[in-house]
């Protein structure tokens, strides 16, 4: 795809640290999902020590829709989905985790249902929510937990934030304020700046290859600085409502 090719209607943006086993599917996957749209694939290549690179590279001679943004520098998830989402062309965005676990057949019914006649005025954000978590108990566990604390202090009224797949418009994204881990918190920081956010049941698969780059106590650490800052900005947030020129 080039600079002066049609601007697509969607962009799905994937981050990627170390899956080289995983890509060549997930690609294959986001391109037959969004057969006969409007859309391109941009993923986000966070300073892979493998050769995730290499192999999304590769991928472009057979997917034209297929662009690899690189890091020189390992950033997080967070940095790599703003990186992907800044640099991508579409109005309407689509985020999903690069291990595989989210299926991108189910990408295109958040679209839908974002974009539909007769949504919610100043409707953002369309979340999925895993039905059945493919995970092993003690992750589950700890991500029901982390639910639930975050819930019931952001009242964000999302049962699964950490779940990667995800719709949403690109002109609110930008309009939120960027910190680290900020990914787990999109539910809450759209209601800050007054859009409406749904949600919607989706799959969940087993990882096939690698492991995962996160452990409940590293996350539960970083969540809790992380809740109080999202806590901090929900305080100080002061909305006009409607700006109009006069």
């Amino acid at each position: 795809m080039t600079d002066d090719s049609p601007k697509p209607d969607v962009s799905v943006v994937v981050p990627v640290f170390d899956e080289e086993d995983n890509v060549a599917d997930l690609v294959d996957e986001i391109a037959a999902a969004f057969a006969g749209r409007s859309f391109e694939m941009v993923f986000v290549d966070d300073a892979s020590r493998d050769k995730t690179r290499d192999v999304l590279k590769q991928l472009k001679t057979r997917h034209p829709q297929l662009r690899v943004l690189a890091h020189r520098r390992n950033s997080g998830q967070s940095r790599a989905v703003r990186s992907g989402i800044l640099g991508a062309r579409g109005d309407l965005i689509v985020t999903l985790d690069g291990d595989g676990q989210n299926d991108p057949a189910d990408a295109p019914s958040l679209v839908d249902k974002l974009a539909r006649e007769g949504a919610p005025k100043n409707l953002a954000l369309v979340g999925g929510r895993r039905a059945k978590r493919q995970d092993n108990a003690w992750k589950r566990f700890g991500s029901r937990f982390g639910n639930g604390v975050r819930k019931w202090l952001l009242k964000d009224r999302a049962d699964d934030t950490g779940c990667g797949l995800k719709a949403f418009r690109r002109d609110a994204f930008v309009a939120l304020p960027y910190f680290d881990h900020m990914h787990r918190f999109l539910p809450a920081l759209m209601l800050r700046e007054g859009f409406e956010i749904e949600f919607e049941d989706v799959n969940h698969r087993p990882r096939m290859h690698g492991s995962s780059k996160y452990s409940n106590i590293g996350r539960l650490l970083a969540s809790f600085s992380d809740l109080m800052g999202v806590m901090w900005l929900n305080r100080r947030a002061r909305r006009p409502g409607d700006v109009e020129e006069v």
